[in-house]
């Protein structure tokens, strides 16, 4: 079938135009490589596809059912190159990221309304989840590419910084005075402390520094939601983990204040993770590429 594609093509040509000559015009070939190439497709099918005459060529009733055919598949390759073109244009298409609500909010949602201001006939699908559920959705195909906290080590994912996060500890107006100085992590783990919840990558990499430093992590409040972190320490209730660069409005306006620790965190990334071995679609490169540039 493969190797009869252009004869086809060329059958189809010439049915149209019920004519050698024209359609050897049309196709910039030769008369006698138009009759050669029907000639041959018919030997292949072994049977008569036309009848020449003095004015033409004239289908016979094989060649008629042949021609509804051809046309037909041909009409659903050319839609189906079309497809190909439009997805590779971004006109259409899909768009399929996972990534965190904190991420989300904070990060990306500008990427994101960019993105769809540029090629609006994306769609853009997004899954939510924990770090390690986002690494599974990519794992099993689910999404294109997703947003993490890092560190991420897997041999394979693809894993690109994208923007340097700095964890903190804040609290409210009546706290401020923990403002004064830089505390110690002794004094940090006697006041009633607001994190994340465990399975949270953050969460866990704030643990993981303290417990280096010979720190257990008790905190009073376990939220799953960073803007309920944020409200927590607003409203008092206590001292609250939570990534600057996320928190500058609250920071910048006075609603929060940084505690300051003798010894600052040190500072980790959010970083694009996709599949080494599954290349992005079209749609997922240049959402990474817009972001890449920005860097």
């Amino acid at each position: 079938m493969i190797g009869k594609l252009d004869l086809y093509r060329l059958f189809d040509v010439v049915s149209r135009n019920k004519s050698f000559s024209k359609a050897a015009e049309e196709l910039f070939m030769t008369q006698s490589a138009i009759s050669q190439g029907i000639l041959r497709l018919e030997k292949a099918l072994d049977t008569q596809l036309f009848y020449r005459t003095s004015k033409g060529v004239v289908l016979t009733n094989e060649g008629k059912l042949l021609s509804d055919h051809v046309t037909s598949a041909l009409g659903i390759i050319s839609a189906a190159e079309s497809k190909i073109i439009d997805l590779k244009m971004l006109k259409m298409g899909e768009l399929r990221i996972g990534v965190g609500d904190t991420i989300s909010r904070y990060f990306l949602l500008p990427y994101l309304e960019r993105f769809h201001v540029q090629y609006p006939g994306v769609k853009l699908k997004i899954s939510n989840g924990t770090t390690s559920e986002i690494l599974s959705f990519i794992k099993s195909g689910e999404v294109d590419v997703g947003f993490c906290n890092l560190p991420i080590n897997d041999e394979q994912l693809e894993v690109t910084p994208c923007k340097e996060i700095h964890d903190i500890f804040v609290c409210g107006e009546e706290y401020r005075y923990l403002t004064e100085k830089p505390i110690s992590f002794g004094e940090l783990m006697e006041l009633p402390l607001i994190f994340l919840e465990k399975q949270s990558n953050s969460r866990m990499y704030v643990e993981r520094f303290l417990k280096k430093k010979g720190f257990q992590v008790s905190p009073v409040f376990e939220l799953g939601s960073f803007d309920l972190v944020l409200d927590f320490a607003r409203i008092n209730l206590g001292v609250s983990c939570v990534i600057r660069e996320f928190s500058e409005k609250y920071l910048k306006e006075d609603i929060l204040f940084e505690v300051k620790l003798e010894e600052e965190i040190p500072s980790r990334n959010i970083g694009i993770v996709n599949l080494k071995s599954v290349p992005l679609s079209p749609g997922a490169k240049k959402f990474v590429e817009s972001i890449k540039n920005d860097l």
